[in-house]
């Protein structure tokens, strides 16, 4: 417990322009509270503070270290402070409770205090440098497929002759002849402007595509530097592994293997009653880390001879598909810890080994 560990936590509320802060001892009183503005003078302002009202073994609880709080975070991190992240407060479940930031400033320093188990900041440097990139990449993405969706709505009803000739093109070639479209005089109004939507979108579509495509190869080369082993195991591509290290950030962050498992949502959550004893699936966790991993199982299931025989073994015991895939989830998710996890990471671990014991 970390009560136990330090003379004193100093909660911090975070926003984006003001940062509430109090000081509380491992009983729960509050020694002093401050606010500070979201900037280097304010961080400065609060370590004096943290200083002056725990001058021994102090920690600092932190709301929103991803967002809000980074700044301070990296402040603190560089200063030699010992710093974890909560989660946002708990309100009263009463309602018309209080709320003010620096009540959640106390209450984030009491949940430290009370905590079992606390939770590690994320590193940034290299891990944020992904992180930025897939969110980025994420976003082309998803705006190349709106713009796929409306450039077959502009197909559908465009003017006679020009539907005829787009419609029996597959889709990359859809966009390419989009892209080279020219709105003639000869043609009437409608046909110019349609034509003249279709280029801009297909146009669009095929910027978006190559910027997606330049920030995967930047992404690749980040994960060659960081994790090049990630990228020889069966399934796993640039985008998989650079999520799989953002959201396990650095070694030593989860205490075990069980609690990794358990961050991606792939821990079996006990679903017995009765005769009957099952488990089900775990729809908590990190879910983008969880997309990851299905995204391998799924791979590995229609590729991998030892993971078909694996799948059919547990079937052949009883287990429906989705539990077998399920199991199969759980096995991946500790070979990767495996790996992420080991220092010389010479000594590879087969998923054939781990789907023996699983």
């Amino acid at each position: 417990m970390l009560a136990e560990q330090v003379d004193g936590v100093i909660g911090v509320d975070t926003h984006r322009d003001t940062l509430a802060a109090a000081a509380v001892i491992p009983i729960g009183a509050v020694l002093a509270s401050t606010d500070a503005p979201a900037s280097a003078r304010g961080y400065r302002r609060l370590l004096d503070f943290a200083r002056k009202h725990i001058p021994g073994r102090r920690c600092w609880a932190l709301e929103g270290i991803g967002s809000y709080g980074a700044g301070l975070a990296t402040f603190l991190d560089q200063a030699g402070e010992r710093v974890v992240e909560v989660c946002r407060p708990k309100r009263p479940a009463v309602r018309g409770g209080r709320k003010t930031d620096m009540i959640d400033a106390v209450r984030a320093a009491k949940e430290a205090l009370s905590t079992e188990h606390l939770i590690q900041p994320r590193l940034r440097g290299e891990r944020e440098a992904l992180r930025v990139l897939l969110a980025t990449r994420h976003g082309a993405v998803l705006a190349s497929t709106a713009a796929i969706n409306q450039l077959k709505a502009l197909i559908v009803s465009a003017p006679d002759d020009l539907r005829a000739e787009l419609r029996k093109l597959k889709r990359p070639a859809q966009v390419t002849r989009c892209a080279q479209l020219r709105d003639r005089t000869a043609h009437d109004i409608e046909h110019r402007m349609t034509a003249r939507a279709l280029r801009c979108t297909a146009q669009r579509i095929q910027a978006l595509q190559a910027e997606a495509k330049a920030l995967e190869n930047e992404i690749l080369g980040l994960v060659r530097q960081l994790a090049p082993e990630l990228l020889d195991l069966l399934g796993v591509g640039p985008i998989t592994a650079a999520q799989v290290l953002v959201s396990w950030s650095h070694p030593g962050r989860f205490r075990s293997e069980a609690a990794f498992a358990s961050f991606a949502g792939v821990s079996p959550i006990p679903a017995s009653s009765g005769l009957t004893n099952r488990h089900r699936i775990n729809r908590s966790g990190d879910r983008q880390l969880n997309r990851a991993l299905h995204t391998i199982t799924l791979i590995r299931m229609r590729l991998d001879p030892a993971t078909k025989t694996y799948v059919a073994r547990r079937v052949a015991e009883g287990k429906t598909s989705r539990d077998a895939q399920r199991c199969l989830k759980r096995a991946i998710c500790r070979q990767l810890f495996k790996i992420l996890e080991r220092s010389d990471r010479n000594d590879k671990s087969t998923l054939e080994d781990l789907l023996q014991v699983a």
